[in-house]
């Protein structure tokens, strides 16, 4: 059985995000973000989401309307030692993520994002 690379296993996290997003998967939402997720959208004022909040609105079902169109652009842009930096483009986000390699795996830790 083969192992996977840093850059397959980046792009799951990126994937568990967006898909459990798009269908209110609280457990892989979980799975995908660090503790201390710091989420912003683009803009005059950035805000802050945290990991707790992208929970809360998974479980409610939040992304459930942007699913419509499930179609993923994920570049994994670069990989190095314990960092590694991401684009991903949707039909409805583009969103930069920036992860880091933890003890339970790479994890996404900040994403920046605007809508389509």
């Amino acid at each position: 059985m083969a192992v996977a690379t840093d850059r397959e296993l980046v792009t799951h996290v990126a994937l568990d995000y967006f898909e459990a997003w798009f269908d209110g998967d609280v457990e892989r939402m979980d799975r995908a973000l660090h503790p201390d997720l710091v989420k912003r959208r683009a803009g005059e004022e950035l805000g802050v989401t945290t990991k707790e909040r992208m929970l809360e609105l998974t479980r409610e079902g939040a992304g459930r309307e942007d699913a419509a169109d499930r179609w993923l652009d994920v570049v994994v842009e670069d990989v190095t030692g314990e960092i590694a930096s991401v684009r991903v483009r949707s039909a409805v986000y583009y969103e930069y993520l920036q992860l880091v390699r933890t003890s339970a795996g790479w994890k996404i830790a900040n994403a920046l994002w605007k809508p389509v």
